[in-house]
């Protein structure tokens, strides 16, 4: 599969999966100075790729590092954000320090992953009623216990 990427302003051999086996790459903060996030602060940092994956079966999720989150507390502020397949502007990474201590990013700073997955678009049907029963039913949230 091919990814076209539009001049992106960091060395396109960064855009490569770490190792064999990474599901994704890593997106880095294209940012011209360090940036100082305070506790509960969020910022839009960009991340010097703009893609376009053309492909409607397929999307782009944005994910955060989990090192970073670990270390620091800095993570998506979204959580999670979905790149459609027509876009075709410069991902930005909206990062938010949920710690209780100033964090630090870096010019160049790994600040998410980007993973490319399929698209499944079910045609919905109404129905009265399941044909189907469940042991979990209507249960909602823990209902299926604890561990």
């Amino acid at each position: 599969m091919e990814l076209r990427v539009l001049r992106p302003q960091i060395d396109p051999a960064e855009l490569r999966p770490s190792t064999a086996g990474s599901a994704a790459c890593d997106l880095r903060a294209c940012i011209p100075e360090a940036l100082e996030l305070a506790p509960g602060a969020t910022a839009e940092v960009p991340t010097g790729v703009a893609v376009h994956i053309a492909d409607p079966n397929l999307c782009g999720i944005l994910a955060p590092r989990s090192g970073l989150g670990a270390r620091s507390g800095v993570v998506l502020a979204n959580l999670v954000g979905v790149i459609d397949s027509d876009y075709q502007g410069e991902i930005k990474a909206t990062l938010w320090n949920r710690g209780d201590q100033t964090v630090r990013i870096e010019p160049r700073e790994r600040v998410c992953q980007l993973l490319i997955v399929a698209v499944h678009r079910p045609a919905f049907a109404v129905v009265d009623e399941f044909s189907q029963a469940t042991g979990r039913g209507e249960g909602g949230f823990g209902s299926t216990g604890r561990s």
